[in-house]
């Protein structure tokens, strides 16, 4: 069973927010969607095809469906500080809470890079921010 709201916290609805790119209907048309519809797929657990299939796979080395479909955080919420687009390649500068197996709230601050290749966006890899 699918949330209602959508987890990559855009209020609005998973249906018509991340959801059709999860589940194969469509393709992020931009940076900010694929990292929308990533962030969803690692907060939901078991979307580890998606993940890998919109990773770039000369980064990919060493993931796998499985060990990218298990839910390892509880995501809590999604806040995209900047974006940019140009062409083929493109960048979000995101911050993401959440709560850890032991209950210890914490942050993730990425700029992550992005390549279009053959029309689709793909994660490229990612730079942490302390």
């Amino acid at each position: 069973m699918q949330p209602q709201t959508c987890p990559c916290t855009s209020g609005k609805a998973y249906d018509t927010c991340c959801g059709p790119f999860l589940d194969g209907r469509s393709a992020a048309k931009t940076v900010k969607q694929l990292m929308r519809s990533r962030f969803s797929a690692f907060s939901l657990g078991g979307f580890g095809g998606y993940l890998l299939e919109t990773w770039h796979p000369d980064s990919a080395a060493g993931h796998s469906v499985e060990s990218l479909s298990v839910r390892t955080l509880n995501w809590q919420s999604l806040n995209i500080l900047d974006f940019s687009q140009k062409g083929d390649e493109g960048m979000v500068e995101f911050k993401a809470e959440y709560v850890d197996a032991d209950g210890n709230a914490g942050q993730h601050h990425e700029v992550s890079r992005f390549v279009r290749a053959q029309g689709k966006w793909l994660y490229q890899d990612g730079e942490l921010i302390s």
